[in-house]
């Protein structure tokens, strides 16, 4: 597939991105309406391997409405959030000032991130869940993270994993609550196209702009693309936790997450690299 080709897909994702931001700034998934406890998306894993934040250089790509961004900010750090949606943006720097926390937001495709923010380095970048689907090329993306690292600096992916993905969201008419393998867990050729009109949140369908473009990238795809950017992979760890009930059966954890009943599988994965 052409560069023009991912070019016109991500244009498409952007308005899209644009289009369902108010839907979820008013969904009750996110809770912004109630006390924001931005640190309810994060798994007691994920904080051990960020590790101590006060004080250092953290950038989220990828950010939407920058909830998890104002997590980094409450734990001391300097916070910034990158997104390619103008109105997620905006709404992210609307949530962070009426918390009373402080970061910053910039409107850019992570592509560009190096020059839209001007060269500076970072201590720490975070990729979180939902990101790297949207995300054509790889091997670029790595090459951009590595640009964005300090010498030492750690970069920190939490994302669905691929077998999360592959398993089918609802069942078809006429079969039973059994969680089916109904997509690839390997990528395929080129992007997945998805009518957005409904998105992960509850809420009112999407007006306007409703394709959606995802690329599917496995562990190994992910790693390799990181290896090749000169970084090294310090941890991968598995999760077979959610912070939110995907499925109906869905159980509650201590952590206050949720996991399936056996067998456990995989739903999410951490992964650790450094400069």
């Amino acid at each position: 597939m052409s560069i023009d080709e991912h070019q016109r897909m991500m244009r498409a994702d952007q308005a899209n991105w644009d289009a369902r931001t108010p839907v979820h700034v008013a969904s009750r998934f996110y809770g912004l309406d109630q006390d924001l406890d931005p640190e309810r998306w994060f798994g007691g894993f994920e904080w051990d391997d960020l590790g101590e934040l006060a004080g250092r250089d953290v950038l989220h790509l990828q950010c939407h409405l920058g909830t998890e961004t104002l997590a980094f900010a409450r734990r001391g750090a300097r916070a910034v959030g990158l997104d390619f949606s103008e109105v997620s943006v905006a709404a992210a720097r609307d949530i962070a000032a009426r918390a009373g926390l402080d970061a910053t937001y910039v409107r850019a495709n992570v592509y560009d991130a190096v020059e839209a923010l001007g060269g500076r380095r970072f201590d720490v970048v975070h990729t979180g869940k939902g990101a790297l689907c949207y995300l054509p090329d790889l091997a670029r993306w790595a090459d951009v993270v590595a640009g964005l690292l300090r010498p030492g600096g750690r970069l920190y992916v939490v994302e669905f994993h691929p077998l999360f993905n592959a398993l089918g969201p609802e069942p078809a008419p006429g079969e039973g609550p059994e969680l089916l393998l109904r997509h690839d867990y390997l990528a395929g050729d080129g992007a997945v196209h998805r009518d957005a009109t409904y998105t992960y949140t509850d809420g009112t369908a999407v007006e306007g702009a409703t394709d959606s473009y995802e690329w599917m990238h496995g562990i190994g795809e992910v790693v390799n693309a990181l290896v090749g950017a000169g970084l090294t992979i310090r941890r991968l760890a598995e999760s077979d936790e959610l912070p939110w009930q995907r499925w109906p059966q869905m159980v509650r954890t201590p952590s206050g997450w949720w996991r399936l009943p056996e067998p456990r599988v995989p739903l999410l994965y951490g992964l650790l690299a450094s400069r």
